[in-house]
């Protein structure tokens, strides 16, 4: 038997997550299925909220914020996330192929961004046990120590949502619907 879980929306939330609830539609112009199930507790949505911002502003540059995203949802087989981050990396210009190439768990042919969808998958699948030789090939890739944390917090960011999406059987919003992805898809 599946528990169900309820999707919130500002109107019904608990009363301390309506306010990040309307800020989210605002921001997104609806309010995200996942923002939804989070409200049920109002501290897991602030603090996805808070380390989403600060992810945003992390020194990792644009596409390779993407690839940590996609690259973490892919090893933690989180099929809303993997589509909700598709759709938003195409958005952000990442190349379809790039895109299609994550999904997939297949490396990455521009070798910076390869370094970061290795540091990442190695990163989740080992639990955060890196070896030497993996920080290595990511710093000589061009990235800085400070990077390698902007990874950490992109991860971290990354499971709770995952983890969410896994416990809740977070029904996927229709602005992701053109990216669905399953497990399968990766060899999972």
């Amino acid at each position: 038997m599946m528990i169900d879980f309820q999707v919130y929306d500002e109107n019904d939330a608990p009363e301390a997550a309506r306010p990040m609830l309307e800020a989210a539609r605002k921001r997104m112009g609806f309010v995200t299925t996942l923002n939804g199930v989070m409200a049920e507790s109002p501290e897991l949505l602030a603090g996805y909220n808070a380390l989403a911002e600060q992810f945003g502003k992390s020194s990792l540059p644009l596409h390779a914020k993407q690839v940590v995203l996609i690259t973490a949802s892919v090893a933690n087989g989180c099929a809303y996330c993997v589509a909700a981050h598709s759709t938003l990396a195409l958005k952000a210009r990442v190349p379809a192929e790039v895109v299609e190439a994550l999904r997939a768990g297949k490396p990455l042919q521009e070798s910076g961004l390869e370094a970061v969808r290795r540091l990442t998958q190695v990163m989740v699948t080992e639990r955060g046990w890196v070896d030497d030789a993996e920080m290595e090939a990511f710093l000589a890739a061009g990235y800085t120590r400070r990077h390698v944390f902007d990874v950490v917090l992109g991860v971290g960011m990354k499971t709770l949502s995952n983890y969410t999406n896994h416990i809740a059987h977070t029904p996927l919003d229709p602005a992701w619907q053109q990216q669905e992805w399953s497990r399968d898809q990766a060899g999972a």
